[in-house]
């Protein structure tokens, strides 16, 4: 079979028996896990063999092991990116008091340099009690303010947010929400996958499945696409990961660096009544 599907369990034992049965029967490329504790290990037990991990961990890439999920750095360079193009090149971000909050912002410091925008130190709270008032720096409150993880105080931060007249910006976290369902989050800017070029995959998925297509199903479709191209050409290793031209995918173009991470075309949507629209794109 060109792709061999193996199941890696719960647990970094069972991924790694997985993936080691997987090499024995002649596998030259793993694609997944999908969590990142697992993909770790799976990484150190097979060697040179590359290991495309579907995780959104960008801190476990290396070697081998090249992290393919969506991740925190490409939402907020698309989305901080696209806003300091609209003159909002004063940022604050708003993250709760959890791992994954730190994630998404260390990543928007990281990208505000990059992309012609000053990002101010992030606001670390799980409410919305003073958040206005933290925001403020010398005086000044910031031209948008990034909200990138859902859940818990996220509706009513959003809420006090809007109601100071604040641009709100998102990660692709919103494209597991309905964006334009929640008051506060109309007019917002939020990072996603190109909704046009995502569309056939998603309506022929349900249509085969009867589910509906998530992120990570776009995810698996893309890696299992780019392997059958690398094995067509050959070049199921290292150096076809990293080929120049990068790939094409059904969540956009990416290329992989020699560091192991993923760089990937994201698009940014707007948040409209009773709908979310395309209004910028970013280059992989």
């Amino acid at each position: 079979a060109e792709v061999a599907v193996y199941d890696s369990g719960g647990s970094e034992e069972q991924a790694v028996a997985a993936a080691q049965a997987a090499v024995a029967g002649g596998a030259q490329m793993l694609l997944g896990p999908l969590l990142s504790g697992q993909s770790r290990a799976v990484a150190a037990a097979v060697g040179r063999v590359p290991v495309v991990a579907l995780t959104n961990d960008s801190t476990v890439a290396g070697g081998n092991l090249f992290v393919f999920g969506i991740t925190p750095l490409q939402s907020a360079r698309a989305v901080i990116g696209f806003a300091a193009t609209r003159g909002k090149r004063r940022g604050g971000v708003v993250v709760p008091s959890t791992a994954f909050g730190q994630l998404h912002a260390a990543a928007a410091g990281a990208v505000g340099a990059g992309v012609g925008a000053s990002v101010l130190a992030p606001v670390v709270t799980d409410s919305a009690a003073g958040l206005v008032d933290r925001l403020r720096s010398d005086g000044a409150l910031p031209d948008a303010v990034y909200l990138p993880v859902v859940g818990g105080a996220f509706t009513e931060q959003a809420a006090v947010l809007k109601a100071a007249g604040i641009q709100i910006l998102g990660s692709d976290q919103w494209s597991a929400i309905i964006p334009y369902r929640t008051p506060a989050l109309l007019d917002a800017w939020f990072a996603a996958p190109d909704p046009i070029r995502y569309e056939a995959f998603a309506l022929a998925f349900e249509e085969q499945s009867g589910g509906e297509a998530g992120v990570l199903a776009g995810l698996a479709f893309d890696a299992v696409e780019m392997a059958r191209l690398l094995g067509r050409l050959g070049q199921q290793n290292r150096a076809g990961l990293l080929r120049d031209g990068g790939f094409d995918g059904v969540l956009g173009p990416y290329r992989f660096t020699e560091g192991g991470q993923c760089d990937r075309a994201l698009a940014v949507l707007g948040v409209q009544q009773g709908a979310t629209v395309l209004i910028g794109a970013t280059g992989a």
